[in-house]
């Protein structure tokens, strides 16, 4: 990164977006000046500039939720940065995985993979009476497996019937109980979004699927 095309405020600050690198979710909104920037580049762990302390701040100091920092890249305009991050733990101090959580408009919570596979997670570890989830954990790994193979087909049926709706239907099935399977097995959605991403060839921003 050439910091010399980076445009600093007169305090000498940058604002940095943090974003999980494998949900995409935006963790918190952060400043940098100079100094952080280039430790944050160093140590490959986020170091932000605390405006209210007028210090610098590396995520996770005190509290062990660092952010191990995967990529960086400057806006259109070299005023903003954006920081892609592998986060140990929660980025706000209020212990919620964002710092953007109270909800101003809109209906609902922004769906990402990764929040259903934690709700698979805790029902697992903290069963609930009559939940579907708990039925398969209890159930075993032999039905599980039935229904990833059962969903698969229908998946299969609804496509040769030319049918959009009801094949994307069809898929959130196969997704939720494939996101079961992995539970049951320990594997975690970052390990399955690092092998498609091992898959990957990028040479001069070209990417090129591998083929097996």
């Amino acid at each position: 990164m050439n910091f010399e095309k980076l445009k600093f405020d007169n305090k000498g600050l940058i604002p940095a977006v943090v974003q999980d690198a494998k949900t995409g979710l935006v963790l918190t909104l952060a400043y940098m000046n100079k100094e952080s920037l280039q430790i944050t580049v160093n140590e490959g762990r986020t170091c932000f500039y605390s405006r209210s302390r007028e210090c610098l701040w590396r995520k996770g100091e005190t509290s062990g939720n660092v952010q191990k920092v995967v990529r960086i890249t400057s806006d259109c305009d070299n005023d903003a940065l954006l920081v892609e991050v592998e986060p140990a733990g929660p980025a706000c101090h209020t212990g919620e995985d964002s710092c953007f959580f109270n909800s101003l408009a809109g209906e609902g919570e922004r769906f990402i993979l990764a929040s259903l596979a934690a709700l698979i997670r805790d029902r697992k570890e903290h069963p609930k009476e009559g939940s579907y989830t708990n039925y398969l954990f209890d159930k075993g790994r032999e039905k599980i497996l039935k229904k990833v193979g059962e969903e698969s087909t229908e998946v299969i049926v609804a496509a040769m019937k030319d049918s959009q709706e009801e094949t994307v239907y069809e898929l959130a099935d196969l997704c939720y109980h494939a996101l079961v399977l992995m539970e049951d097995m320990g594997i975690s959605v970052a390990q399955v979004a690092d092998e498609l991403e091992s898959r990957h060839i990028v040479d001069k921003k070209t990417k090129q699927e591998t083929m097996k």
